[in-house]
């Protein structure tokens, strides 16, 4: 079935994507009217184009009814600003018109919520009446450096079109497979998490007999207290855009599309600005810079579903489909978006690539080690005396990173949670006997991913934490296999329990739960939620001892 709405969503195509579409009509109205013309158009049911609009969380009736949204992000709860932050605007838009987005990036100044399409932090809540109103405010922005020996990220070496145009005009009249090679030698992996080589990627595309064939931005990933994808796509979008095109070169495909979460309004706004750019300056779209070479960009804006930062599941969205995850193989270079060939990339992976053909594969390979090379972009949450997102040297000590770059902590903290929701939860005093490494990360039990970092207060409760990471993933979770669908919901019922005092956690059927989840779930998302948890377990069962009952 999904298939065949893969193939008939695809016979329209990125232009007019289905999941544009759906967002467009769900958007402007609150009945089902144009349901029926929309699934006229594309050959299908009614109930799939339902099925697929009911899945978002921004395209559900709940959700248009609120006026403001605040983040329920783990850094911001963690800040414990987001209660007085509700009542604020309660008591300026109504009682019940509140809701919750995860995530909006602004982890290192917290307070942060969303109203008008405008996503406001820090002090902004003083000026609330102003913000009602529509007068514009000035908000504070990110501190961003970098502390790299040589930066592939946050250089000023592409800029402005006329940059960009120089660069390339360079790198369309070089043999694609001398660009290959210089990924490949990089050492380059992805930056999302799984660490697939880059150029190893590119060439398995390259190498597909196939009319047609896609390169995908992935900037979907919302995991909280990363914000390094804001960043590059409102400082250095260039950078985003050059790693399309010349991937789109490498591998044979005139079309790419940047998926960007609705919740990070400036970027799409910024990325959107460039693409028009470089179109009127003709460095997009036909015959581009007089060469037999044709590449185009779209945007497909995400509708509030975590899961999404998750390739298939992305492809899946942009195809009009439920956002479910797909079981692989297939992989994505050999039947990715409408069933061709297609490259996915984050957007930290596609800016590394490119800074790797500006400075030498080289100097890139230089830093780090073979399988964690190169430089890395950290987030510092609000806890932290220098918080912003920073570029740092892979394999640099974690003591470093966190004392010197980071500048200490304005307060206790007693863990980290490291790569996002799914990322380890590490004591302060483990997390310094780490290198900024993958591997390393991995072999101790955690995860590095994203390079977001959440801190966990001193007083902060582990029972409440674990009970956070249960409720996203029963919120969050496609649905698709069993594990993930029922597992997150009967933990989260276990923590309800707990908080409430009506009953202790079962430690053994806790632990059966996790194993099940861990080995039995389809994605990275319920399958790698037990990790943080069983970290938390580990390190600080103390304190949790008078929650839990041991059983026979």
């Amino acid at each position: 079935m999904s298939k065949n709405i893969s193939k008939l969503s695809g016979r329209v195509g990125l232009k007019n994507n289905l999941f544009q579409k759906i967002s467009e009509r769900s958007l402007k109205s609150k009945k089902d009217e144009g349901m029926k013309s929309l699934a006229d158009e594309y050959n299908m049911g009614v109930s799939t184009i339902h099925g697929a609009e009911s899945f978002y969380e921004f395209l559900r009736p709940s959700h248009r009814e609120k006026k403001a949204f605040i983040c329920n992000g783990s850094a911001c709860m963690c800040a414990g600003t987001q209660k007085n932050l509700k009542n604020k605007l309660e008591s300026k838009i109504g009682k019940g018109k509140v809701g919750e987005m995860f995530c909006l990036g602004h982890c290192y100044e917290n307070h942060a919520f969303h109203y008008d399409g405008e996503n406001y932090a820090g002090e902004d809540i003083n000026m609330i009446d102003k913000i009602i109103k529509g007068e514009g405010i000035k908000q504070k922005k990110f501190f961003s450096k970098s502390f790299a020996s040589t930066s592939f990220l946050m250089d000023e070496k592409l800029l402005n079109v006329g940059q960009f145009k120089k660069l390339l005009e360079k790198f369309i009249n070089t043999d694609k497979k001398e660009i290959i090679k210089s990924l490949t030698d990089s050492n380059l992996s992805g930056r999302g998490g799984a660490g697939f080589p880059t150029g190893m990627k590119w060439d398995f595309c390259s190498k597909e007999k196939s009319e047609k064939k896609y390169v995908i931005c992935n900037a979907d990933e919302g995991d909280s207290g990363a914000f390094s994808d804001r960043y590059l796509l409102e400082d250095q979008p260039l950078k985003v855009l050059f790693g399309m095109i010349i991937c789109g070169y490498v591998i044979g495909s005139d079309e790419g599309v940047l998926y960007i979460r609705g919740e990070y309004p400036k970027s799409i706004e910024a990325i959107n600005g460039s693409i028009n750019e470089l179109k009127s300056s003709n460095l997009l779209g036909k015959n581009i810079l007089g060469t037999i070479f044709s590449f185009d960009l779209n945007i497909c804006i995400g509708q509030g579903a975590y899961i999404c930062g998750e390739e298939t599941a992305l492809i899946a969205s942009i195809e009009g489909r439920r956002a479910e995850v797909d079981v692989r193989p297939p992989f994505p270079v050999t039947e990715g978006l409408y069933k061709k060939p297609t490259v996915v990339n984050n957007v930290e992976t596609l800016a590394a690539a490119t800074g790797i053909l500006i400075n030498g594969s080289d100097k890139f390979s230089s830093i780090g080690n073979k399988k964690s090379a190169g430089t890395k972009l950290v987030c510092f949450d609000s806890f932290f005396n220098n918080p912003g997102v920073y570029e740092v040297d892979m394999c640099t000590p974690m003591k470093k990173v966190i004392n010197e770059i980071g500048g200490g902590f304005k307060e206790p903290v007693k863990a980290l949670q490291i790569g996002g929701p799914l990322g380890g939860v590490i004591p302060i005093n483990e997390v310094e006997k780490l290198n900024l490494d993958f591997q390393e990360f991995t072999a101790a039990g955690f995860m590095l991913g994203h390079g977001s970092i959440v801190s966990i207060p001193k007083d902060f409760s582990m029972v409440e934490y674990i009970h956070h990471l249960f409720e996203f993933s029963a919120e969050e979770s496609c649905g698709k296999c069993f594990p993930g669908r029922l597992g997150s919901y009967r933990g989260k019922e276990m923590f309800d329990q707990a908080i409430n005092k009506s009953k202790k956690i079962p430690i053994k059927l806790l632990n059966e739960l996790l194993i099940t989840m861990k080995k039995g779930c389809l994605c990275a998302l319920c399958g790698a939620i037990p990790v943080p948890i069983m970290n938390i377990l580990k390190y600080f069962s103390s304190e949790m001892k008078n929650d839990i009952v041991q059983e026979n």
